[in-house]
């Protein structure tokens, strides 16, 4: 039975997820059990191509992404792929007819990656938007069921906080992105000198956004807020965490939010959760 497939090719996904983000696989486990697999579908894809773009050094990323771009688009459209993950997600974006303009500007921020090395104002905000923001729609179709209007209200939000996220991402590999490819995402900065100035203007942009999301959650469907409002605690916990460091302690280290930390985050969101105060 063609079931049979679909049901592994989503596994595989759930797989992909949770080997590349414990914090995210850990979230979309307290989603409502109806969410958690087209979220685990999205990931998977986006976990992918971005591997492409950050790891395959000693292959041709080029033809690589090209590649993927094309198998995409075609598993969209056929309804069926045989790379599990790819069927996966056309399964997700077919379901809930997710806008295809959203992969459109996934893929073309996964494209600049593959050459642009240093982002202005403008290229950075083009980026973040397709590289994050976009996810976020994404993942409120799921959220939103069809419903358009609900979709509509709440799609500023969903954008603030794929950004946020993605900015965390950005403060928290630094070293990795400066050392080993030669990135500079946020426009401006100089890693070789970069001042407690800097570092508090990139932390004033990603508070605003993060400010933005929370009002959006708080209006999310009661089977998504919850594990919505996780892992916004966990990436909260993780800026605030940086936000404490020197500016040359960012650089120098990959920063991360213990387990029992990740424990508490969960538990004090939970009774929250319970007493209605999300």
């Amino acid at each position: 039975m063609v079931q049979l497939f679909h049901t592994t090719s989503e596994n595989c996904s759930r797989i992909v997820t949770e080997n590349y983000s414990t914090s995210f696989s850990s979230a979309i486990r307290m989603l409502h059990k109806d969410l958690r697999t087209p979220i685990f579908n999205i990931y998977g894809f986006v976990r992918f191509a971005d591997e492409i773009v950050d790891t395959f050094h000693d292959y041709d990323k080029q033809t690589l992404l090209a590649q993927f771009r094309k198998d995409t688009y075609d598993a969209i459209e056929r309804g069926i792929s045989l790379n599990p993950v790819l069927n996966s997600f056309q399964r997700t974006v077919n379901e809930f007819k997710i806008d295809l303009k959203l992969v459109d500007a996934f893929f073309h921020s996964m494209e600049m990656d593959l050459d642009k090395k240093c982002y202005d104002s403008k290229g950075y905000k083009e980026y973040i938007y397709g590289s994050a923001e976009v996810v976020g729609l994404m993942c409120l179709y799921v959220f939103c069921e069809g419903k358009k209007e609900l979709y509509d209200k709440l799609e500023y939000s969903a954008r603030a906080l794929g950004a946020a996220f993605q900015k965390v991402n950005f403060l928290r590999d630094i070293k990795a992105d400066y050392n080993g490819m030669s990135r500079v995402y946020f426009p401006g900065c100089d890693f070789a000198n970069f001042t407690e100035k800097d570092k508090q203007e990139i932390e004033e942009d990603i508070q605003k956004d993060f400010k933005e999301a929370f009002e959006g959650i708080r209006q999310l469907p009661m089977k998504a807020r919850f594990g919505v409002y996780v892992a916004y605690k966990y990436y909260l916990s993780l800026f605030k965490k940086i936000k404490r460091l020197q500016p040359a302690r960012v650089l120098d280290a990959r920063i991360r939010i213990p387990d029992y930390r990740k424990a508490m985050i969960v538990f004090r969101a939970g009774v929250k959760n319970q007493l209605r105060l999300i």
